[in-house]
């Protein structure tokens, strides 16, 4: 489904960095092989993608991304990686050369440190890691930091308030809106703000449910969230990470439109809003953070956010593959199952929608648990 016409791909400044770039961004975790990373980049850069982001942790990308850059005019390009936020100041020094050597290239234009997720990591990259990225710069191995981030909104928000970065990578969209204020907070010190995964972890919004489709018609639920996140001005690029060729021809019919939102594109976000409430009534859980910290360590905010989309556009499949990340994926989605709930009370007092939270925890849990799944030892033949 094409709802918006094609036009030429827009360009943003990405804050102090002074960098200009597309709108859309080349995220490359998931190539199979080189060749399908030197057709896929290939693809972008007829499009006017100019900025590619990769990683040591996305397995071969960057020796991928290596070869297929060879290819092209390297200045035309504006290239990032990463590291992980754990390194000490020599390791920090060995991994920035190990990624110019994979890609081929004598600079990078950008170096996130990638997953500042706690408090904890983010003491350890100012004080280990800093002064040797700072000396990176300084040699022009490194022209600009930045960082990326799936933390809570305090970590986020102390990361940014240390005035060390010029750019931040974050997870924000209409279905997830938490970071509004660290939004401003970047915008605030002239940062570059790159939206991770604005289709997957906003809600699986290549296929989404025929409810939410109703509710968002005219336009395809994945175009209108872009078009929510491109009317900001203050967002610089969105990720868009495909496998093959192709998957960038939908994504990229929005490219050209990073305008104000239109009236219809208005009437749909406020269907949108209106059928959460209408649905969720007084079990709408309002996101305000309030009930934490919960003893049992239950994420209840996210367990109840995705309550909330279950029920107001029938998003299921997505609630279920979240849920399902409790209690596997460490600092990178923190918290424990509903089902943990032991009714000690000690959130509902602070609940200014007064929820019933065990309650809601409950269902949630009943409603997102997914069927077991069978171990291979258990199996039989």
């Amino acid at each position: 489904m094409r709802d918006f016409p094609r036009e030429r791909l827009r360009q943003r400044r990405f804050g102090k960095t002074e960098l200009r770039l597309s709108v859309f961004s080349l995220g490359t975790m998931r190539f199979a092989s080189a060749a399908a990373a030197a057709d896929v980049l290939k693809a972008a850069i007829s499009q006017g993608i100019n900025h590619v982001e990769t990683a040591p942790a996305y397995g071969d990308s960057e020796s991928y991304m290596g070869r297929a850059i060879a290819a092209h005019d390297r200045r035309r390009l504006v290239i990032t990686s990463k590291l992980t936020p754990t390194l000490t100041a020599d390791q920090v020094d060995r991994a920035i050369d190990g990624s110019l050597s994979r890609l081929g290239v004598g600079y990078l234009d950008c170096l996130a440190i990638h997953g500042i997720n706690t408090a904890a990591h983010l003491e350890w990259a100012r004080s280990h890691m800093l002064g040797a990225i700072a000396r990176a710069q300084a040699d022009g191995r490194i022209r600009h930091l930045g960082f990326s981030t799936h933390g809570p909104l305090d970590v986020i928000q102390a990361a940014i308030a240390t005035q060390a970065f010029a750019f931040v990578n974050l997870h924000y969209s209409y279905f997830f809106q938490r970071n509004a204020s660290a939004i401003e907070q970047a915008h605030q010190q002239d940062m570059g703000v790159f939206i991770i995964s604005p289709a997957d972890k906003a809600g699986m919004l290549y296929t989404p449910p025929e409810k939410l489709k109703a509710l968002c018609a005219p336009f395809d639920p994945l175009l209108l969230n872009y078009r929510w996140l491109l009317s900001d001005p203050r967002i610089t690029t969105l990720s868009v990470g495909p496998a093959i060729p192709s998957e960038l021809d939908w994504p990229l019919t929005v490219a050209g439109n990073d305008g104000p939102l239109s009236t219809a594109e208005r009437q749909a976000i406020e269907r949108l809003d209106h059928s959460q409430r209408e649905a969720l009534g007084s079990d709408r859980c309002a996101q305000c953070h309030q009930c934490l910290p919960c003893p049992e360590v239950i994420n209840i905010p996210e367990v109840l956010r995705l309550r909330n989309l279950a029920v107001a556009y029938d998003m299921s499949a997505f609630g279920q593959y979240r849920y399902g990340m409790f209690e596997k994926a460490g600092h990178w989605f923190p918290g424990r199952r509903g089902d943990r709930c032991t009714d000690c009370g000690d959130c509902l007092p602070r609940c200014p929608e007064q929820l019933d939270i065990p309650a809601l925890l409950r269902d949630t849990h009943q409603r997102l648990q997914g069927k077991p799944r069978r171990r291979l030892w258990e199996e039989t033949d």
